[in-house]
């Protein structure tokens, strides 16, 4: 069986050098805690030759959708954040090339200069062969309903490729409201993997619906992880608030959602939650993902053994779903 992962992480040491400290610091970079067991992904992630593809192939994964891990381009501003942006890209093309069968990429984008992005995401596209965009979190604390970013947006709806929405850091200001106080790191760990970045990332797509962003492009595709970041749980609820809060939409909350997000189950290896999904957006919508280096490939690999999936449906989770939104070869 043909296995696809897609939230795959890397970096490029030399172009994320060019990220000051200032700026990691603001956006709440610390160091990482790691467990009893030393790991640390960090060391994983700009490997993207040997170690990777022996993790891949001991645990039956053919192909990673990969994109760059914070900190990113976002950080920085003007021609420093473009210059960090081209660089990842033009470094994940160069380990594309040397493996076109096992690395497909999602472009970085250096969102504080949006129209200089969308040109950037069409040049990953039509140049480099990538087949979709990645995006970090909020970009100087803004989401991707502000109307700055709709020439981004537009580019990925003319371009046909899918935007991969993914956590990061919150704002210190966030973080200090809602996660500080607590003992050791556990605010670290409550406000980014544990909770946060989950939270944090399904507010992404609400006030993408809430705000009219999904409506003005309506042929956008989104991508969110992890089991959906909590959504699943949640649609009719939201269905029932937008009866009161949302009558400017023309959709029901859940019908825009279900049209134009998809979910990958990264991060995440127990069968609750992935019940949820597919009880709510079907198996069309819901792909397997790992995670790597955050989490282990074989926990992917255990997963996938544990799941009562008819050949047909197995094959659709693996890289079906995949294959069709990325216009991915087999």
């Amino acid at each position: 069986m043909r296995v696809v992962a897609l939230e795959e992480h890397f970096t490029i040491p030399s172009a994320v050098s060019k990220i000051s400290d200032e700026a990691k610091t603001k956006r709440g970079f610390v160091a990482r805690v790691t467990g009893s067991t030393g790991y640390n992904p960090l060391t994983l992630l700009p490997d993207l030759g040997e170690k990777r593809l022996k993790s891949m192939d001991d645990n039956g994964i053919d192909v990673q959708v990969l994109s760059v891990s914070g900190p990113g381009a976002e950080l920085m501003e003007g021609q420093t954040g473009i210059d960090i942006a081209k660089g990842v890209n033009d470094g994940l093309k160069e380990a594309m090339s040397k493996h076109p069968t096992r690395f497909q990429g999602f472009a970085h984008m250096p969102l504080r200069s949006p129209d200089v992005s969308a040109k950037e995401l069409e040049r990953c596209v039509k140049q480099l062969g990538f087949c979709g965009a990645i995006v970090n979190g909020t970009i100087d604390g803004k989401f991707l309903d502000d109307p700055q970013f709709d020439a981004v947006l537009a580019a990925a709806v003319q371009l046909d490729v899918p935007v991969y929405i993914h956590p990061h850091m919150p704002p210190r200001s966030v973080y200090e409201a809602y996660y500080s106080g607590l003992p050791g790191s556990a605010g670290v760990g409550i406000s980014t993997a544990g909770w946060g970045w989950h939270s944090e990332t399904a507010i992404h797509v609400l006030r993408m619906v809430f705000n009219g962003t999904f409506d003005k492009h309506r042929n956008l595709k989104v991508i969110i992880g992890h089991m959906g970041e909590g959504l699943p749980l949640m649609l009719a609820r939201l269905d029932d608030v937008a009866t009161i809060h949302a009558k400017h939409l023309s959709r029901k909350i859940s019908e825009t959602i279900l049209d134009q997000v998809w979910l990958t189950t990264s991060g995440m290896f127990t069968t609750p939650p992935l019940l949820a999904c597919l009880q709510t957006f079907g198996l069309d919508r819901v792909m397997f993902s790992v995670d790597y280096p955050y989490a282990h490939n074989e926990q992917g690999a255990e997963f996938l053994k544990k799941l009562d999936f008819s050949p047909a449906d197995m094959a659709k989770f693996c890289h079906g779903t995949a294959d069709k939104l990325l216009k991915l070869k087999a």
